[in-house]
C-alpha cells in the first residue's frame, strides 16, 4: 500500500476532479493534504469545492498544467502522487476545433511527466476514457489489452497521452498506472455531456436532440464509484498496470433519455408525454462510436471495488441535483 499523505490534483474543480477531493475528505482514515492544481477552464467551477475553503490540508492553486515550473514547485512539496484529471473532454469541441485536446490531454500530460523526471518517487496515476479504445458493435467487451483505435479528436488526444504515460515509465523509470473509465454521470457535472443537457432542456422546455436514431449504446458509472475505484488503484495499485472501470449499466441514448424523462416527470409531479414530444433526432455526429462496454473484471478482482450505485438512484440524485 503507497503511502499518501500528500496528492496532487490537476483539474480538481472539475466534475471527476471535485468528486475525488470531496470523497477524500468524506474518508475519516484520509489525513493527508491535497494541492488541487486547476485552470478553471469553462467547465470547472471553484464552488465545486467551497466548502473545504477553512480546509487546512486543502490548498488550491490557479494555474497550468502546461507551467512546468509551477508543476516542479508544488511537487517540491512533499507529495506522493498525482492525480491527473485536467483534461478537454468533450467529442463535439473536439471536432469543432481539435488543437484545445491536444494542448491540454497531450501536451499538459507531457508537462507533468516532464515534471515528474525530477521527482520519480512520486506516483503518478493518469486518469482516461475507455473511448480510446473506439467502438463496439452489439456484443463483446473493452479490457485492459484492447487495441487503441481512437475515432474522435478528443479520443485520439487521450489515447495520446496514455502513451506518453507508458513511454515515460518505461523510458525514465517513472512509477505509474492509469484507468479508463466509462461514461460518467452525477450532480454537478456541466451541461454540455448528454445527461445534464437533458435535464436542462426539459425544464426549459426546449427540443432534446439525439443524434442519429438513438441507438447508440453507452457504460453509465456514477461519479462517486469512480472516484472509489481510483482511490482503491492510487492505495495499491501495481506500477505500470492499467485498470478499467465500468458502471455495468448499458444503455441507448433514447432508452436513457426517456429513463431521464420519467424521473423528472415523476419529481415535478407531471406527465411524462409532454417532455416525450421534446425528442428531436438530428443529424448523427461523424465518426460517432456506436457502442463503449467495459469489462471491470480486473479491478474487481484487485480490490474487490465494485460499482455501488444503482442507476436509477444515482439518476434519480442527478435530476434532483437541479433547481426545479
Amino acid at each position: 500500500m503507497r503511502s499518501l499523505k500528500g496528492l496532487l490534483v490537476t483539474g480538481g474543480s472539475g466534475f471527476i476532479g471535485s468528486a475525488f477531493i470531496r470523497y477524500l475528505f468524506r474518508k475519516p482514515d484520509f489525513q493527508g493534504r491535497v494541492i488541487n492544481l486547476d485552470f478553471l477552464t469553462y467547465a470547472a467551477h471553484k464552488d465545486n469545492l467551497a466548502h473545504l475553503k477553512q480546509e487546512s490540508r486543502y490548498t488550491f492553486v490557479h494555474g497550468n498544467i502546461l507551467d512546468q515550473p509551477l508543476v516542479e514547485q508544488l511537487l517540491a512539496e512533499e507529495i506522493d502522487a498525482v492525480v491527473h484529471f485536467a483534461a478537454e473532454t468533450h467529442v463535439d469541441r473536439s471536432i469543432a476545433s481539435a488543437l484545445p485536446f491536444i494542448e491540454t490531454n497531450v501536451k499538459g500530460t507531457l508537462s507533468l511527466l516532464e515534471a515528474l523526471r525530477k521527482f520519480p518517487k512520486t506516483h503518478f496515476h493518469h486518469v482516461s476514457t475507455d473511448e480510446v479504445y473506439g467502438s463496439l458493435g452489439k456484443e463483446g467487451y473493452f479490457h485492459e489489452n484492447s487495441p487503441y483505435r481512437p475515432n474522435s479528436p478528443y479520443s485520439a488526444s487521450k489515447a495520446a497521452s496514455d502513451h506518453l504515460v507508458r513511454a515515460f515509465a518505461q523510458t525514465y523509470g517513472l512509477s505509474t498506472t492509469i484507468s479508463h473509465c466509462s461514461n460518467n454521470y452525477g450532480p454537478g457535472q456541466y451541461p454540455e455531456k448528454l445527461i445534464p443537457l437533458m435535464i436542462q432542456k426539459c425544464l426549459r422546455k426546449e427540443p432534446l436532440p439525439i443524434y442519429g436514431k438513438g441507438d447508440n449504446v453507452r457504460d453509465w458509472l456514477y461519479v462517486d464509484d469512480h472516484v472509489e475505484a481510483i482511490w482503491a488503484i492510487l492505495e495499491n495499485g501495481i506500477s505500470g498496470e492499467t485498470y478499467d472501470i465500468g458502471g455495468g449499466t448499458e444503455l441507448s441514448n433514447l432508452d436513457l433519455v426517456h429513463r431521464l424523462i420519467d424521473v423528472l416527470a415523476k419529481q415535478k409531479g407531471e406527465s411524462s408525454q409532454k417532455y416525450r414530444a421534446l425528442i428531436h433526432f438530428v443529424s448523427d455526429r461523424p465518426g460517432h462510436d456506436f457502442r463503449y462496454s467495459i469489462d471491470s473484471t480486473k479491478i474487481r478482482k484487485a480490490f474487490g471495488w465494485i460499482p455501488k450505485t444503482p442507476f436509477q438512484e444515482g439518476l434519480e440524485k442527478t435530476v434532483g441535483n437541479f433547481a426545479f
